[in-house]
């Protein structure tokens, strides 16, 4: 059975990737309480990320679409499909859901992932099959122009994700 998982991304793989598009969204690694974590999974022999958004009143007004799923109606937040990117093992750093938060913030932060993995492993096929369709339309071209505009050129991508980490 597939298994997601939540992990953050390296910085500087994220930053030589925005060099091609600007679509890839800013790892906010600086912020300790705010790390760029997101949902693991594979589409079409590439691992890709696709970054997860904490909750927000706005996600509960949002329609979730092709690029763009509310994670328990908008109360666990929200995945962002237009943003995913592929990565190697390589930019990958896990993080441990099991630990002890250094503050009542951190443990806070903690038990969301943790409360937003359960419902991403509820919910794996359709995050799955989203992905995949948003990735083929995108690839064949019969993706709604709107959706278009906001995703990474997913193809670009994988071709520099395999050249970064060629280098490695």
């Amino acid at each position: 059975m597939k298994r997601l998982s939540i992990v953050k991304l390296d910085e500087k793989y994220c930053d030589y990737l925005r060099k091609f598009d600007n679509k890839v969204p800013y790892n906010f690694a600086k912020k300790k309480l705010r790390p760029f974590v997101g949902v693991l999974f594979e589409v079409d022999k590439f691992k890709y990320f696709a970054p997860l958004s904490s909750p927000k009143p706005k996600h509960l007004k949002i329609k979730s679409n092709l690029d763009f799923l509310k994670i328990a109606g908008g109360k666990l937040g929200a995945i962002n499909f237009n943003n995913m990117i592929p990565v190697t093992d390589n930019n990958i750093i896990h993080i441990d859901l099991n630990k002890k938060g250094k503050n009542i913030n951190e443990e806070k932060y903690l038990m969301l992932l943790k409360t937003q993995l359960y419902w991403l492993n509820r919910y794996v096929d359709t995050i799955y099959n989203k992905a995949k369709k948003l990735y083929d339309k995108y690839i064949d071209g019969t993706l709604n122009p709107a959706i278009f505009k906001r995703c990474c050129d997913f193809k670009l991508l994988e071709k520099k994700c395999k050249e970064y980490n060629r280098n490695k």
